[in-house]
């Protein structure tokens, strides 16, 4: 299965995909998705999705994992980033590949075990798990490997749960 996991921003919108072949995880591409600071806004979200399809068509994901979005106490740096979410959604829609959103606290509680992890415990599990010889940098690039990480663990207990609840 290739997951690709995103972590969404307008400035920096980290992606990566991972092969799982039973509880081998194999890190196969990763990096960040970068917009200009000085660019409208517009423009910055048509970056972000143009890159983003051609990135989901290169991949040929199974499955993507995006981060939902969690109450921040800045509203603009909310607004910006639901928006990017917003678009990175519609790409996936438009690729008709099936899409699973998990929160922070899932992320970190899944990779590192806590919760409340920082970005330097995630990042250095992510190099852990995946085998890396350095941690990915910049921290939304570690993160979306995080996310795709987190569907891998988490992804076949919700599969498993949903068939069930069919039952």
């Amino acid at each position: 299965m290739l997951i690709l996991g995103i972590d969404p921003g307008t400035a920096i919108t980290g992606y990566g995909l991972i092969k799982v072949e039973g509880s081998k995880l194999t890190p196969l591409n990763y990096g960040a998705l970068r917009t200009g600071a000085r660019q409208e806004t517009a423009v910055r979200l048509s970056v972000i999705h143009s890159n983003l399809c051609n990135l989901i068509r290169a991949a040929t994901p199974d499955v993507v994992a995006v981060e939902q979005l969690f109450f921040n106490t800045n509203v603009t740096t909310a607004l910006a980033v639901g928006q990017a979410r917003g678009v990175i959604l519609l790409a996936v829609a438009q690729a008709e590949i099936p899409l699973v959103e998990y929160t922070p606290l899932q992320v970190k509680q899944t990779v590192t075990g806590n919760g409340r992890a920082t970005k330097q415990q995630v990042g250095y599990m992510v190099k852990t798990l995946l085998k890396l010889e350095t941690v990915p940098s910049p921290d939304d690039v570690s993160d979306a490997l995080a996310i795709a990480i987190c569907h891998a663990h988490l992804g076949s207990t919700l599969d498993r749960f949903a068939r069930y609840a069919q039952q």
